[in-house]
């Protein structure tokens, strides 16, 4: 896909992975809606890139508020071409550590707001014949590791929503891409407080990457049409090794994961 002059909207675009592919798409030629909560932020990430940004508040776990963004995005600036489903938010618990409402908030954000704002636009999408849907997911969605129950669930959760868009869009126009990147110097441990010390063991052998490492590699999936990408080159591999031995994985995220105290 060309990029320039294009409709870009990115969820959770008010820091770490959300803000740098704005700015990353902002390079490429694109005009970018920035959706999140914090409006103030996002007004700062607009004002940087320099008219090529409009800010869009909305409260991503409401489908109402969701409704009334998709209304006022078609209003100024048109259906989007791309989709980034970005945001993400929520503390890593054991299931017993978890109450009704953790579960409800881990659920609405990524999962329900990846589902309430593709369905906001997807009927358009189809209508004109293109696009592409972009969902940003965590390594957890193909090995799980304990401490994390509403986290695990939330992103196998947006893994079946992609692959039910894959099915459900073929032959359309719109393409999917779901991006997988291992660990990310993101604010994302800063404002989750004691999760970051509940990534197994095992994964240090993975590199974090910064959010522009990121949102380079997200770019460039958008331009190439490309279903599938992960980063580092040690994700792809762990990815494969999720695919081709799932029980070897698993017991090995539980034998260097959380531990109850």
């Amino acid at each position: 896909m060309e990029l320039g002059r294009k409709i870009v909207l990115i969820t959770g675009a008010s820091s770490g992975i959300g803000a740098a592919s704005a700015r990353a798409f902002a390079r490429a030629g694109a005009t970018v809606a920035l959706v999140a909560r914090s409006k103030d932020r996002l007004d700062e990430l607009a004002a940087e890139l320099d008219g090529q940004a409009r800010v869009f508040p909305c409260d991503l776990a409401d489908p109402d508020a969701v409704v009334d963004l998709a209304a006022r995005v078609r209003a100024e600036l048109g259906v989007p071409d791309v989709i980034v489903n970005n945001a993400g938010a929520g503390r890593w618990l054991f299931v017993d550590e978890s109450t009704p409402h953790d579960f409800r908030d881990m659920a609405a954000v990524p999962y329900l707001a990846a589902g309430y704002v593709t369905t906001a636009f997807a009927a358009d999408m189809v209508r004109r014949g293109s696009g592409r849907i972009v969902v940003v997911n965590s390594p957890v969605s193909r090995a799980t590791w304990p401490g994390a129950f509403g986290y695990a669930a939330a992103r196998w959760g947006l893994r079946g929503l992609v692959a039910a868009l894959r099915v459900d869009l073929r032959g359309t126009g719109v393409g999917v891409t779901e991006i997988v990147p291992g660990k990310v110097s993101s604010d994302y441990f800063a404002n989750n407080p004691g999760s970051e010390e509940r990534i197994p063991g095992i994964s240090a052998v993975i590199p974090t990457v910064t959010p522009e490492q990121v949102a380079g590699a997200l770019v460039a999936a958008v331009r190439r049409d490309r279903a599938r990408t992960a980063l580092p080159l040690m994700m792809r591999l762990t990815m494969a090794q999720a695919w081709l031995a799932p029980s070897l994985t698993h017991r090995l995220m539980s034998l260097t994961g959380a531990k109850r105290s």
